[in-house]
């Protein structure tokens, strides 16, 4: 009898035929592999070649594209979508009616597709057509009221609004779960029902379906600066009525919001106010912030009521200690040296209170800041300073007070032990920008001693700095010495330079500018002349001498054209013109200037900013 082998006895874990077998398994799943990715690499290739295409506006080479990925992958939507934008764009109309119809042939037919054939045909100027896809669009919510967000997000990209408010409409009324008030809000106001508009997002607001922060968002759109508006009044009145049904502390904050928009800082306060005391647990991060937009917004005496409203009703003694020195720094601002006793007398009455504690190291800073910049009396402030290096401080607290020190020994000529400070920071914050500060302020005061090489040397780790005022900073300080250094190898003019840039740092403000007229008459023609311009300017202002300051700019934009100062120059004017000329068409001029010309200033930001306040337009 011949024995036959079962399947089970030769399909052994070492047998040859199932080795052969797996492998060939393993083979043929590793060549479908292949093969898939293979495509999939094929297919992102073309999405990203047929979208290039049509951003680049070659909708000829796009449509290419768009028509192989339709093939390969008909169910994608977004793929479908790029071919009918291509086949609209090159004006093939009947080649998009022609999709879309065999889309929509398909009884699972996204209901899109018939905005996309209604607008199709819109294009065509066959409106009656159009209409009756929009309107079979708008029934296919019927079958699913889910479809009323896309439908409606649609008609409004095609500015179809009316269509647009009914799909959502439509759609919670079927299901009254769903809620599109925000997007019908939104669309009010394009519609240019702005009555309608803020009733839809103030109700929003109220009961709490969306945060406040989005709603002023889009309200920001519609009003501005003038108070007077047309839309800020309609604003201001429905805020008022709703008000006056709720008393709510929602309505107060609104209307501070739409107050500090209109630069009514004092209007704010009082709404501030209100809420402070009419809420629990009220804090006093609202004034705060209510009391620097005032100081932005150059309303000073709005910035003190606010700081002294705080001193009178906060609980906590450092926050009341942060707002009267605040209030004493506009007090400086404000005054001129007959009233320093005073101001002095208001900070010692403050250090015998709070002594020296951690928590108070800001009094100990800004008193010798006083003492020093204000009182030319360095040698007080350094002890009070170095007592505070006493204190348990933390990296940072010691690195602040170590750098406030260090200022003051600049100010006082003891360059070097300054600079033993600065470069204890330097170390121990390496990549903090309080350390990248502090190595800045080596370079400059070695400028200041005149060691400019090392200067150098400092400045070029900081041009690439992550922030973008010390690498600016350290770029026109490395281009003063370096450009100066070339042109002069004694370095006289730039010596004389660093002298003034000392003596205005040590407010010898006249003295001074007694270096920089030397400067401009004996150094005529040189490289340092637009620097010794620039300088001199900002001491001009400093004097209130506007008229002056404005002359030394226009001869940097008109002979130093091309330099590198040129911008700062532009920007300085258009400051003057716009806040203490009261110029804004001049204003807007020396910013237009920096737009167009100097891209890649550090001030475009700022005077893209100012250009379009001034203009009138909403700044969000």
């Amino acid at each position: 009898m011949v024995l036959i082998p079962s399947i089970s006895n030769t399909l052994t874990p070492t047998s040859p035929v199932l080795r052969i077998f797996t492998k060939n398994l393993h083979l043929r799943f590793l060549i479908l592999l292949f093969a898939f990715c293979s495509f999939q690499l094929l297919i992102a290739q073309e999405d990203f070649l047929a979208q290039q295409y049509f951003n680049d506006g070659d909708f000829e080479k796009a449509v290419v594209f768009y028509e192989k990925l339709v093939k390969k992958s008909p169910r994608r939507t977004d793929y479908g979508e790029g071919l009918i934008s291509c086949y609209q764009q090159l004006e093939r109309y009947e080649d998009a009616e022609k999709y879309l119809l065999k889309q929509l042939a398909n009884k699972n037919a996204y209901p899109t597709f018939y905005i996309e054939l209604g607008y199709n045909y819109t294009l065509q100027n066959t409106a009656n057509k159009a209409t009756a896809y929009y309107e079979q669009a708008v029934q296919k919510i019927n079958e699913n009221p889910n479809f009323g967000y896309a439908l409606g997000l649609r008609f409004q990209k095609y500015a179809l609004l009316d269509y647009s408010a009914k799909a959502f409409l439509k759609a919670m009324e079927l299901n009254p779960q769903l809620d599109y008030n925000f997007q019908l809000a939104r669309i009010y106001g394009e519609q240019g029902e702005i009555k309608k508009m803020y009733s839809s997002y103030l109700r929003l607001i109220s009961e709490g379906r969306v945060s406040k922060s989005r709603v002023l968002r889009n309200i920001d759109d519609f009003v501005n600066a003038d108070s007077e508006n047309e839309n800020n009044i309609l604003l201001k009145k429905t805020l008022l009525e709703n008000a006056q049904k709720n008393p709510d502390p929602l309505w107060n904050e609104l209307l501070s919001w739409l107050f500090v928009r209109q630069k009514q800082y004092g209007s704010a306060f009082r709404q501030e106010k209100a809420i402070y005391k009419r809420t629990d647990g009220a804090t006093i991060q609202r004034l705060n912030a209510l009391a620097i937009s005032s100081l932005e917004g150059e309303d000073n005496e709005t910035a003190k009521d606010t700081y002294q409203f705080i001193v009178e009703n906060a609980f906590d003694e450092v926050i009341k200690l942060n707002a009267q020195l605040d209030f004493i720094e506009i007090e400086l601002a404000e005054s001129d040296e007959k009233n320093y006793e005073n101001i002095q007398k208001k900070y010692v009455e403050l250090m015998a209170v709070h002594g020296y504690e951690n928590q108070t190291v800001q009094l100990q800073v800004d008193y010798a800041n006083f003492l020093t910049f204000k009182k030319n009396t360095p040698e007080p402030a350094i002890e009070i300073l170095k007592k505070s290096l006493d204190l348990p401080l933390n990296n940072r607290g010691n690195a602040f007070v170590k750098m406030a020190l260090a200022d003051i020994l600049v100010f006082d000529k003891k360059f070097n032990q300054a600079l033993i400070y600065y470069s204890q920071i330097q170390k121990k914050l390496k990549n903090d920008v309080l350390g990248q500060n502090a190595r800045y302020k080596v370079a400059q005061t070695s400028f200041y001693k005149g060691d400019f090489d090392w200067a150098l040397t400092q400045l070029k780790v900081l041009r690439s700095s992550t922030s973008q005022l010390i690498a600016n900073d350290a770029m026109q300080l490395s281009l003063l010495i370096s450009d100066n250094s070339l042109e002069d190898s004694t370095q006289t003019a730039l010596k004389k330079f660093a002298r003034a840039d000392l003596l205005a740092y040590q407010n010898k403000n006249q003295d001074a500018m007694q270096v920089l007229d030397d400067i401009l008459q004996n150094h005529k023609g040189e490289k340092i002349e637009d620097e010794a311009l620039l300088k001199q300017g900002k001491l001009l202002e400093k004097k209130k001498d506007y008229e002056a300051a404005k002359f030394n700019y226009k001869k940097i934009t008109e002979f130093y054209a091309n330099g590198i100062l040129a911008d700062d120059a532009h920007f300085a004017l258009g400051e003057l013109y716009r806040t203490k000329l009261n110029e804004p068409e001049n204003a807007m001029s020396a910013y237009e200037k920096i737009i167009y010309d100097y891209q890649d200033s550090y001030f475009f930001p700022q005077a893209r900013r100012y250009f379009r306040e001034l203009r009138g337009d909403a700044i969000n």
